[in-house]
């Protein structure tokens, strides 16, 4: 039985699909590596929304999410932009989902981290009208709400910081200040502009090398206040530079979603822990990959993570930002949820031919836990799109 493809020079080409999941289980929890899957939303399909209102959000489909990756042995990395943030997702929003996924975490045992930003601060028609003080405490305000729920706080980086900050001095200043301030040590993300346009030059420089030196003495400064740092640069060897610099017992989480096996591996100096958007769509997986990590078998641990290199750089690729599409309709083909909708409407911000791709992709590695709910969701979708079967 086959299925009618469509390709990216307009054409149709046939495929078979896969007839049976890989059947991954939960194991035993990890012991070399410390694991954070960031997490999607899930849309409320029956809400009157349009993409400039709140966002309405299916609260028991996403909660159930996250207890499937808990379920095998991934932390939640909540509220990061995976699930939207600052693009459908808003404050008030993002405050409620991590209250939620807080409380339904110590309900079953599971690792959550959650983002704070400043995403209540928004822009106006002349930019980000607000000062530097005004920046940080909408910092405080967010790492209150994280830390009053009980969840690790992960410092993300601030479109409104990038925008009004004058010098690395500024970045200097508002992360020693936040830092000093936080009661556990926290998580640093550094988000490049391929993720978020309005985050180039973030430390104070495009230029990555004297940012890094920035990034770096802001670590050095609060070795006992940073748990770990997430870059997400899409640049291996830059990573590879940075964790070995980092001061003992600071973490490097990547966020690499190109290079994440060889990162995860690591080398005869470092090795990586792991934030990872794509470790939504390939969480079994990637835990079982992990627990063969466990046992010291390199290869056995890139011998199956390795074939997932080339779906996730499909789902990533340029514009970036909008990898959180490709990851929604992999939920809905695996049956995590009911629908293909998203809050924004940003489920039409990929291309039919690469969905098809993506389909086609993450079909080949056995991620559908039922192959056939997979094929018949695709074939509805491909005849919405009017392609004959």
């Amino acid at each position: 039985m086959t299925i009618q493809l469509p390709t990216f020079k307009g054409g149709l080409r046939a495929y078979e699909p896969r007839q049976e999941s890989l059947a991954l289980i939960p194991g035993a929890p990890f012991t070399s590596r410390t694991v954070f899957s960031a997490a999607h939303v899930v849309a409320d399909p029956y809400a009157d929304v349009s993409p400039d209102s709140p966002a309405a959000v299916d609260w028991d489909a996403t909660l159930a999410f996250r207890c499937h990756l808990w379920s095998h042995g991934l932390g939640v990395a909540e509220a990061m932009d995976t699930a939207q943030r600052g693009m459908g997702l808003d404050w008030a929003g993002a405050a409620e989902l991590i209250r939620r996924s807080a409380a339904e975490a110590r309900s079953v045992g599971g690792r959550i981290a959650c983002g704070v930003g400043t995403d209540q601060l928004t822009v106006t028609e002349i930019g980000y009208p607000y000062s530097l003080q005004e920046i940080r405490a909408a910092y405080e305000e967010q790492l209150a709400v994280v830390e009053e729920s009980g969840a690790q706080a992960i410092l993300m980086a601030s479109r409104a910081l990038a925008a009004v900050a004058k010098s690395p001095e500024d970045y200097l200043e508002v992360y020693g200040h936040l830092l000093r301030q936080a009661s556990e040590p926290v998580i640093l993300h550094w988000l490049g502009p391929m993720f978020d346009l309005a985050l180039e030059g973030y430390w104070g420089a495009t230029d990555l090398d004297p940012a890094t030196s920035t990034f770096l003495e802001v670590i050095a400064a609060h070795p006992d206040k940073v748990d770990g740092i997430k870059v997400s640069l899409l640049d291996a060897q830059r990573e590879i530079d940075i964790r070995r610099r980092l001061p003992q017992g600071v973490r490097c989480y990547t966020g690499d979603d190109f290079n994440y096996p060889e990162l995860i591996a690591g080398d005869d100096q470092s090795f990586s822990h792991a934030l990872l958007g794509i470790f939504d769509p390939l969480g079994p997986l990637a835990a079982e990959a992990v627990r063969v990590l466990d046992t010291g078998d390199v290869a056995g641990f890139r011998g199956l993570l390795d074939p997932t290199v080339e779906l996730s750089r499909h789902l990533f690729q340029a514009p970036t930002r909008f990898y959180k599409t490709g990851v929604v309709f992999l939920a809905w083909l695996a049956g995590h949820q009911s629908h293909f909708t998203m809050v924004g409407g940003l489920q039409s911000a990929r291309s039919l031919p690469h969905f098809a791709r993506a389909y086609e992709l993450a079909d080949g590695l056995g991620l559908f836990p039922d192959p056939k709910l997979a094929e018949d969701r695709m074939k509805n979708l491909l005849a919405l799109y009017g392609v004959p079967q």
